[in-house]
């Protein structure tokens, strides 16, 4: 593991996965600096010790920013992470995730960018299993424009390496849970859940309820990153548990911690939406020594138990 002292700049890091990514640098002795607008994350989860630029990520004043703070690694979270929104609207989509970046790249390469950590996606890159679990090597079928701007940006960051020699670690991740995840959009079934049934609402569960996803607990996801700092060369590694659960699975284990004598309900199909998605993890193993240690179920009811405990400290 890399112990020299850093200037890292952290991209989302108000937000959900990012805030902990802050934690865990701090932890470990760097300056952490973070740019977010806070359309999607909060001022109070940003940590003690982390400074806050409220800024958007295509902004000219991150340039400025580069060149008075001279960060030499970035981990570039900040996203439009809405799935449904990039369908809607993939100008929108593109503009902040690709422009996003490549205003952050172009800042970067000129002032000192030595590495970027990058939040990649696992499901939306992949689509469908061809082979399951899915593997770095599976083909590329994303079937959202979210899942392009990922993809894309992977490729932009590889030339980047090629070009100005800044290297780089894409992280794919499954569908990351836990502590601070936003319940407020389209993303992050496990916190809408939560909170719907904390408010006595039915959460729907769209179609059949058998479309399964690989759900990665933050706690891991942030390890995952740590191993990627420390990290010599650049790679793209899967982030997540191998194991695949359903939304009728997820619901009943929120619902045994939360609300137990809550029905079941199924609401219409949403057209379009991937049937499966679960990510092998040996590459990650082998590679960067990570494997995920938070069992499934174990840290989905952990998970219930602190959406929980913060609603009975707000009412």
């Amino acid at each position: 593991m890399n112990e020299t002292k850093e200037t890292i700049l952290v991209t989302g890091g108000a937000g959900f996965i990012g805030s902990h990514v802050c934690d865990a640098l701090l932890a470990k002795g760097h300056e952490v600096h973070v740019i977010d607008d806070l359309s999607g994350g909060y001022e109070d989860q940003v940590p003690t010790g982390a400074t806050l630029h409220r800024m958007d990520i295509r902004a000219a004043g991150v340039k400025v920013l580069w060149k008075e703070h001279r960060f030499t690694t970035m981990f570039h979270l900040a996203a439009q992470m809405d799935v449904r929104r990039s369908v809607a609207d993939p100008r929108f989509d593109a503009d902040i995730n690709i422009g996003g970046l490549l205003n952050l790249m172009e800042a970067g390469r000129e002032n000192g960018l030595k590495k970027v950590v990058f939040s990649s996606t696992g499901g939306a890159i992949y689509g469908e299993p061809v082979v399951a679990p899915q593997d770095e090597q599976h083909p590329l079928q994303p079937l959202s424009p979210y899942g392009i701007t990922k993809l894309s940006s992977e490729k932009y960051l590889f030339f980047y390496q090629d070009t100005h020699g800044i290297e780089f670690v894409a992280l794919r991740y499954g569908n990351v849970y836990g502590p601070r995840q936003n319940p407020h959009g389209e993303a992050g079934v496990v916190a809408i859940f939560c909170e719907r049934m904390l408010a006595g609402q039915q959460p729907i569960i769209n179609g059949d309820g058998q479309q399964t996803r690989d759900y990665v607990h933050v706690q891991d996801v942030v390890a995952a990153n740590m191993q990627a700092l420390g990290h010599k060369g650049s790679g793209i590694f899967n982030v997540g548990t191998g194991v695949e659960t359903n939304v009728v699975q997820l619901f009943e284990i929120l619902r045994d911690v939360l609300t137990p004598d809550m029905e079941i309900v199924h609401g219409p199909g949403k057209p379009g939406e991937q049937k499966r998605s679960v990510l092998s993890w040996a590459h990650s193993e082998a590679v960067l020594d990570w494997r995920p240690s938070v069992d499934v179920k174990e840290g989905l009811a952990g998970t219930a138990r602190w959406f929980r405990d913060r609603h009975n400290r707000t009412r």
